[in-house]
Parts: C-alpha cells; sequence; structure tokens
C-alpha cells in the first residue's frame, strides 16, 4: 500500500516521511483569451481602441485623477494619449484585458485584466483594474468581479484566483475581504512604480472555496436582494457568511 494511501488528504507524506501535498492533476489550464461575458447590469467584451471616447469620457477630469493613484497608469490628459493606451492594452494577451459595457447605456464604464497567467499551476490573478466614477460602489461593479471569478473557475478550472494591492490601498484591500479574497500577507518593498516603493498585499481564492463565494455572489446579485431605489437589502458578507481565516493574522506554521 502507498503511503499515500495510508494518510489523510491533507497530511501526505513522502517515502522518507516528509510531509508533502495532496497529489493533483498536472494537466495545465487553458489560457483566456478575448471573449464576452454577459450579466444582468453589465457585459465584459475585449477592450478595443473603439471604446477609449467613451470611456476617456467617464474618467477625464481633474477630480478623477485620484482613479490612478494606484494604478501603473497616470492620469491620462488628452483623448489621443488615452486612445493610444487603450490601443496597446487591447493588443495584450497578459493582461488580458475586459472592457466593462453599461447595459443599459452600452457604454464602457471601466476595464479589469486577467494577468500573470499561469497556465500550468493553473493561476491567474485579476488587477489593472479601473472603475470609473459611475461604476464605483454600484451592483454591476459587484457583478463584473463575479463574472470575472466565474469565468476563471467555471470555465477555464484555475486553482487559484489572486488579487494583489498597494498595501496603502486600504479601498482595494476592503474590496478584496468582500468579494471572498482571502489575506495571505505583505511582501515588503514588492515593487518600484510611480518612483515609489509599493509594500504589496497579497490575497487569494482557490477552487474550493469558490462554491461558498459564488453561492454568495447570487444571492447578492439577486434581484429580490434589491429595494425599489435600487438600495442592497442584505450585504454580499452577510449573504456569504465567514470564510476561515480571511482576514488573518497570518501565521507561520513551523
Amino acid at each position: 500500500m502507498s503511503m499515500i494511501n495510508e494518510h489523510p488528504a491533507n497530511d501526505h507524506l513522502a517515502e522518507w516521511h516528509q510531509k508533502i501535498g495532496p497529489p493533483v492533476s498536472t494537466a495545465p489550464a487553458p489560457r483566456p483569451v478575448p471573449g464576452t461575458l454577459t450579466g444582468m447590469t453589465v457585459t465584459l467584451k475585449p477592450l478595443a481602441p473603439e471604446h477609449a471616447a467613451d470611456l476617456y469620457a467617464a474618467v477625464e477630469g481633474e477630480d478623477k485623477r485620484h482613479i490612478y493613484t494606484y494604478l501603473g497608469d497616470e492620469p491620462y490628459t488628452s483623448l489621443e494619449g488615452f486612445r493610444e493606451a487603450v490601443t496597446t492594452k487591447s493588443q495584450s494577451q497578459d493582461p488580458l484585458f475586459f472592457a466593462i459595457i453599461n447595459n443599459q447605456t452600452q457604454k464602457p464604464v471601466g476595464w479589469a485584466a486577467l494577468m500573470r497567467i499561469d497556465t500550468k499551476n493553473r493561476v491567474v490573478e485579476v488587477g489593472n483594474i479601473l472603475y470609473s466614477p459611475s461604476l464605483q460602489r454600484t451592483k454591476a461593479a459587484t457583478e463584473a468581479m463575479y463574472l470575472m471569478a466565474k469565468h476563471v473557475f467555471d470555465d477555464l478550472g484555475y486553482r487559484r484566483y489572486e488579487w494583489k494591492c498597494d498595501n496603502f490601498n486600504v479601498p482595494s484591500k476592503r474590496a478584496a475581504l468582500r468579494l471572498g479574497f482571502t489575506f495571505e500577507g505583505v511582501f515588503r518593498q514588492h515593487m518600484v512604480y510611480k518612483g515609489r516603493s509599493r509594500d504589496t498585499a497579497w490575497f487569494s481564492m482557490i477552487d474550493s472555496d469558490w462554491s461558498v463565494i459564488k453561492n454568495g455572489f447570487e444571492k447578492w446579485l439577486d434581484h429580490g436582494n434589491f429595494d425599489s431605489d435600487g438600495k442592497q437589502r442584505l450585504r454580499l458578507e452577510h449573504l456569504r457568511g465567514e470564510l476561515p481565516g480571511q482576514k488573518g493574522p497570518v501565521a507561520l506554521g513551523l
């Protein structure tokens, strides 16, 4: 009888009585490709140059410069420059950018990307998220993230879905927890961007979390969870319930 069969799934031992992880399929995941993800309030489509004009109108202006503080992009000061950036992003395969389209207006209100795509280990990150003020803190904003996570787990079969942000970006960290990501720690001096140092907060969802997270998303997005003014009746966290260890602290096991 093999050593693997003699021990519980979470306590496998190698031949020399060293603990190792449980066996897992080595088949790679498919690479995300441009496509359409359709929801009730938003549709995600491959980012394209024709999205530039409407999206620039939604994010340009001195009062919106704060949107770019934690992005790699600097605030854009002209439609021409913004269109060039959108064109470049639309041609990228990693990050793979999606335009977030409002289903009522049929106009883009933001973008987000699947990035750091690791098909061998079935790991992918969501990032480069640009939400216009009209999208922020709306049902559509949450549904966009649900559609991307659902695509990653249900359609593509990834094992791990990551969220990373500047550790000073408190709204992003709160959003990660609200959406169901689990905090994993801070990588000190992880990056240099815009001439400054970045400590990076790491979060993840894994495939064994997804059924609980998905159920919470779908209950929250249901029409019955919103009153006639579009205000939520129950919060996403309430409908999903607690995820073990979601907020840390992260403990070092020895």
